[in-house]
């Protein structure tokens, strides 16, 4: 089914990008997660209808595909040139659809046109466009490990109680991955520090020393957004890491390692059961709807126990909650 799903993916990017409708840009995106799980070729708009998270109109477009090779929908978003430009510009970091529109009507219309015309870029869409080939690379699962290794041995220089994890598509145990997103937490730091520790400017101050990092992007005390890269040999990646607290950890562990359809059915599901849940915390929502203090987390088990659901491990997260 991958090549179902590469067209359905194509029309979530679109969706996303070109309408900014959410809602249908997951539909399609849930509905390629779900025939990527099956091991057999769909066949028909019914057989599609009746799998989890595939609508009626999805199966129609499906069905459409299956008896003519394309799709009326994705055919007409194509040959639009806008709309092809501004998915085109949208593959720069940094560039969002809203500046990809605003850079189409100054004339620019290429990836080619936008290198001649760098002085309406920041720094971050320098840096993405200057990279952009190496950017598109997937990333091997050995590889985020090694990088993983890297950050926690420093680290461990600054203080055994610093830990990393790498999050997002590598800790959901998928063989590659887009970026690499670290979370680093300190044993002693809590959300009502009045300051976080001024750990991140030292750390990739160290990482650069030691030439993991190239390119800074952003900078802040708890943010950093970068370029690294394993050895000459290796492309250049897009690195993240936040520093969060220990009491928001864990909550930030389950959002950061995602997927966005586990997450988006997460806090669904929080939400019936009168909670709210966010990268930092779960809180109980009280009869005035406004949520109370933080509940005590201490394992990402803690947050679907206080849900009431058993525990998913992260293999199983790259779908929405129950599929």
């Amino acid at each position: 089914n991958r090549d179902i799903c590469e067209f359905l993916n194509e029309l979530a990017d679109y969706e996303k990008n070109i309408t900014r409708n959410v809602y249908k840009s997951n539909a399609y995106r849930k509905a390629a997660v779900t025939l990527e799980k099956l091991d057999k070729r769909v066949a028909s708009a019914e057989e599609a209808k009746a799998l989890p998270g595939i609508g009626a109109k999805i199966s129609q477009k499906i069905e459409e595909f299956l008896r003519t090779g394309k799709v009326a929908k994705l055919e007409k978003v194509r040959s639009d040139e806008s709309t092809s430009v501004i998915q085109e510009l949208t593959r720069i970091s940094g560039i969002g659809p809203a500046h990809a529109k605003s850079l189409y009507d100054r004339g620019i219309h290429s990836i080619e046109d936008l290198r001649q015309n760098q002085d309406c870029l920041t720094e971050h869409q320098k840096i993405g466009l200057r990279y952009l080939e190496d950017f598109e690379k997937r990333i091997p699962r050995e590889e985020v490990g090694l990088l993983e290794a890297r950050v926690i041995d420093t680290l461990q220089q600054f203080d055994k109680d610093y830990e990393a994890v790498a999050c997002g598509s590598y800790r959901r145990g998928l063989p590659t991955s887009g970026d690499i997103d670290l979370l680093v937490c300190h044993k002693s730091y809590r959300s009502t520090d009045t300051r976080p520790p001024k750990l991140l400017a030292r750390l990739v101050e160290r990482l650069r020393e030691t030439d993991l990092i190239t390119d800074v992007m952003s900078l802040g005390e708890t943010k950093f957004a970068g370029v690294c890269q394993l050895d000459s040999s290796k492309p250049h990646r897009r690195i993240d890491i936040r520093v969060l607290p220990q009491d928001q950890f864990f909550c930030g562990l389950l959002y950061f390692t995602g997927s966005d359809l586990f997450n988006q059915s997460m806090r669904a599901h929080a939400i019936q059961q009168n909670m709210k849940l966010s990268e930092y915390a779960l809180r109980p929502i009280g009869c005035t709807g406004v949520p109370g203090e933080p509940l005590p987390v201490t394992s990402e088990r803690d947050v679907f126990d206080w849900l009431g659901l058993p525990y998913w491990e992260p293999h199983k997260r790259n779908g929405p909650l129950g599929q």
